[in-house]
This record gives C-alpha cells, structure tokens and sequence, in this order.
C-alpha cells in the first residue's frame, strides 16, 4: 500500500487488520509458505508403577549415566527427559492416586473425593473442536485417566478394532444416517433439559442453584460437543495405509495389545483426527507371556525388595520401555515442516504410584519427551533440602507448548524450571 494512499484513506485503514496484500511480494510468499504447526499431547500411564531404581540416574544433568531403563530409549536421548522427584501435592491412596494422575485432585482415597478436570479435558475445552475428535482416552486395562469439568470419568476406548473403525472406516449411508439421528436426537434431549430445568430453578435455595449450575454447564458443553460431531459427520474420514486391526483377546499379551494401541495412537496423530490422547497402559492379576516371568505382574509389583521378584519385574518394565521406545522412533521419522511428529507432540510418561511396593505416591517416575522443549538431562529436584514443584508445573509447561496462554493448572502456578521451551 503506498504511503499517500494510507495517509487519504487513514480513517478507514486503520481499522483495518494488517491484509495480505498490504504486505510486499517477498513477504507474502514467505508467509503462504509457512510450515504447519501442529501441537499434541500424549500422557501415558503405567498403572503398577515403574521401578525407580532401574529408572532414575544417580547424577543430574545432562552427562548422566545410562540406567536399565533409560537404554531402550538413547537413540533418543535429546528428546526426553527423565524427572526425579517430582509429585502431586496431598495425592495419596496407593492405587486410587490413579484418579488423580491426570487432575492434580487431593485425597483420592477418601469417601468424600471429588474429581476435578484433567489435563486432557482441560485442552480439549479449547482446541478440541480443531479435530474430528476432540480428545481420545485409550486403556489396555480398562481403566480410564480423563475426567470431565464436573469430575466425571470419560470411558476409555480399550478395543483397538473399535476405535480403528472410530477414526477411519466411514461406514455404509445406513449406518452415517443413524449416526447423525443419534447426534440430532442427543440435541433434541438437551432442549428438554433445558426447558424442564428452567421451571425447576424457580423453587430453589441457594446450594440447589449452584449444583443445577454445575450441571447445566455440563449440558451447554454437551451441546456444542453435538453441533461440532454435527459438521463432521458430513466429512469424510481419513483413509489410511492399514487394515482394521482384530483385538488381543488374551490380557497375557500385553505386548501385542499396546503394539495395536501405539500404533492407533501414531495414526491418529499422524491423520490430525486428534491432538489429545491419554492411554493407561497394561498391568493386573495375571502372568504375562514374557520368557523369564512365571509370577503374576500385581503381585510382582509388591516385591517388598526380593531380589528374584524385582528380576522378573524387570523384565516386564524393560518390555514396556521398549515398546515406548519404538513409539518414539515411529513419531520422530515422520516429518511436519522442519520438525518431526515427535517434536510436535509433547507426551508426559509416568505412574502415580513412586513406590508400587509400598503404596507410596512420592517421587513419581516421570519421562518427559518430545514437544518444542530442550530435553537431553536428568532433571532431579531434591525432596529433603529444598522446596519442590508441584508435578502439575509440567503438565502447565505442556498446555504451553499447545499454545494455551496459561500459568495455572491444578496446583501448578508456573512451567516446570528446568524444562525449556525451544522455539
């Protein structure tokens, strides 16, 4: 635009955005060229926990020695960090931590718990209408680590046949039009609702207007979820190089079960159907089909510092790296501009439980990996000396690598220090 022109038309221009034809050629190429930017988010869980040390190195930094664990995962060792001492604040309950891996929520283990959102939800809340499907919670044991605004479980998809035809086979025109009954006839249902609370709110006391509050919010939320699976129903699915996978039906094989759930979950990062996964992983009362394990993984667990139990305990956790390991390496060969798809996906690996021997809820095992951050180290925080972050600073660091303007989450206040965003 040439400068006279601005000057004579200033009233209008300068209620104008910066149009791209104000800009110079040069400028304009460059910006239509701009690479893709994708942020994701990918936190698994390992519900038996990870023995730490097989896990944790002895020195901080980044000259660490490699542990058992960490082997798998050095052809990667620039893009994960490994985090010592970190935990939720008043999260404790053994197992029922588990509530609380994704929520930051205190006291789990008590009758009078109450959830609150998860890490997951709270992103989906805003950039998931950008995908098909908003956000996924994935489980090799049927346990689920999404919790609604309200505190309220999502399901976790635990088939991986189902979830393949979810995100990629399209289905006959029969089976779309019945999809898009159900979408219209869940909107219907939430017009009635909001009509019949209307008359009920009239003949309430205060405490009854705060709960009808909470759960029309739920209500509204459900609604927009409706209009957006609206607009998508009419859009083709992804078609992918693949075919429908068929379900481990032997929880012994959890090895081939999470290869299947890995490589959904690669596939839909890979097609932008989501950029918000949560997968628990596999663990339970049961043998696994490992060479050198004869004793159920639970009860392996609880070793109580046997030294036969920890080898064979082992040898399941090393399995579980590998397994991660081979994630990683998949995300990091494919390329989005001049990043790879590991460099755009920030994924928090971890358990809620330090010590799954004992219960403890302490000293969390923690792998940070991927995502816009200068990786490469140990990064250790002392629980005796001094004041250590909340585990929620990292999961504040990850709603920042999305692009979410944000220092709060749970009892986080800050991005976790010592983890770098790179650009």
């Amino acid at each position: 635009m040439h400068r006279r022109t601005f000057l004579r038309s200033s009233g209008i221009a300068l209620g104008l955005p910066l149009l791209e034809s104000m800009l110079p050629t040069s400028l304009r190429a460059a910006t239509s060229e701009k690479e893709p930017d994708i942020r994701r988010l990918l936190s698994i869980c390992s519900p038996l926990g990870i023995h730490t040390p097989l896990l944790f190195p002895e020195k901080s930094g980044r000259d660490y020695e490699v542990t058992p664990y960490l082997e798998p995962l050095q052809a990667h060792r620039e893009k994960f960090t490994v985090i010592s001492g970190l935990m939720h604040p008043d999260v404790d309950g053994g197992h029922s931590a588990e509530k609380s891996y994704l929520t930051g929520a205190a006291h789990p283990g008590q009758p009078s718990f109450k959830n609150t959102i998860s890490l997951d939800q709270y992103a989906a809340e805003r950039i998931g209408h950008l995908t098909r499907v908003p956000s996924l919670s994935l489980s090799a044991n049927n346990t689920g680590l999404s919790y609604t605004r309200s505190g309220v479980r999502i399901p976790p998809e635990t088939r991986p046949s189902r979830l393949f035809a979810r995100l990629f086979l399209d289905g006959n025109a029969e089976e779309k039009a019945a999809r898009l009954r159900q979408i219209e006839d869940g909107q219907s249902i939430m017009d009635l609702v909001r009509e019949q609370t209307a008359d009920v709110s009239r003949k309430l006391g205060r405490e009854d207007h705060q709960t009808l509050d909470q759960y029309l919010t739920s209500v509204r939320e459900l609604e927009k979820r409706l209009v957006i699976q609206e607009k998508w129903s009419q859009l083709p699915k992804p078609s992918v190089d693949r075919k429908p996978p068929s379900d481990v039906e032997d929880r012994a094989d959890f090895v081939s079960n999470m290869e299947l759930m890995y490589d959904l979950i690669f596939l839909a990062f890979r097609t932008d159907s989501t950029r918000l996964i949560t997968f628990c992983g596999a663990g339970g009362n049961y043998v696994p089909t490992l060479e050198g394990v004869d004793e159920d993984w639970h009860n392996l667990s609880h070793h109580g510092r046997n030294e036969k139990k920890i080898e064979k305990l082992a040898l399941i956790e090393l399995e579980e790296m590998r397994l991660f390991a081979k994630f990683m390496t998949r995300l990091d060969e494919v390329k989005e501009g001049n990043h790879t798809l590991l460099d755009q996906t920030a994924i928090f690996s971890g358990s809620n439980l330090g010590n799954a021997s004992s219960h403890n809820n302490s000293n969390l095992p923690v792998i940070a990996a991927g995502g816009h951050f200068k990786h490469g180290q140990h990064l250790a925080f002392d629980q005796e000396g001094k004041k250590v972050p909340p585990l929620a600073n990292l999961f504040v660091s990850h709603l920042q690598h999305l692009g979410l303007e944000t220092n709060k989450f749970a009892t986080g206040t800050a991005a976790l220090n010592g983890l770098s965003q790179i650009s």
